[in-house]
C-alpha cells in the first residue's frame, strides 16, 4: 500500500511537472510571437543566419557570425555567397554579400497568420539586390536573395 502511495505522488508529480512545462512553453511562444510582430511593425529586426542553400552547390551550414539586418530604412548585409558571379565585381568575390546601404524598395503583406512576408531591393556599387524574408512569429525565418549579376541563394536562420 504504501508503494501505491509513492507511485501516486511520484505520478502527479510528473504531471504536475508536465503542465508547468507546457504553460512556460506557451508563454515563450507568445512572449516570442508579440517580439517579432513588434520588430517587423517597427523596421528594427535582425536575423542570424544557420545555413545557405545555393543553386549550384547544394546546403551548407555556416558559422554563427553571419546575419542580415534591418534598421529603418537601412540593410545591413553580412552574408556568405557561394555561387557564380555572371560580371566581375569590383570589390573581392569572396567577400559575399556584405554591405550596408539605403533601401530602395520595401514591402511587406501577411498572407497568413504567423507569417510575414517582406521584400526588400537595395542597390550598391557592384549590384542590384532583391532580398525576400520570411518571418514566422516562432522566429524562424527564410531569406531569398536575387541579384542581376550572381546565382540567386536562399538562408535560413533565426530572428
Amino acid at each position: 500500500m504504501k508503494g501505491m502511495r509513492v507511485m501516486f505522488v511520484l505520478m502527479v508529480t510528473v504531471v504536475m511537472g508536465s503542465c508547468v512545462t507546457q504553460q512556460q512553453r506557451a508563454e515563450e511562444k507568445a512572449r516570442m510571437q508579440e517580439m517579432v510582430v513588434e520588430a517587423v511593425a517597427k523596421k528594427q529586426w535582425r536575423i542570424d543566419v544557420t545555413s545557405m542553400s545555393t543553386l549550384r552547390y547544394g546546403s551548407r551550414t555556416v558559422t554563427p557570425d553571419f546575419y542580415l539586418e534591418l534598421r529603418g530604412d537601412t540593410l545591413q548585409s553580412y552574408l556568405p555567397y557561394l555561387g557564380q558571379a555572371h560580371q566581375a565585381p569590383m570589390a573581392s568575390p569572396s567577400q559575399g554579400l556584405n554591405f550596408k546601404a539605403p533601401i530602395i524598395k520595401y514591402e511587406e503583406r501577411k498572407p497568413r497568420a504567423h507569417l510575414s512576408q517582406i521584400d526588400i531591393d537595395v542597390k550598391t556599387q557592384e549590384d542590384t539586390y532583391h532580398y525576400h524574408v520570411e518571418l514566422y512569429d516562432t522566429g524562424q525565418a527564410y531569406i531569398q536573395v536575387r541579384s542581376q549579376h550572381r546565382d540567386p541563394i536562399s538562408f535560413d536562420g533565426r530572428m
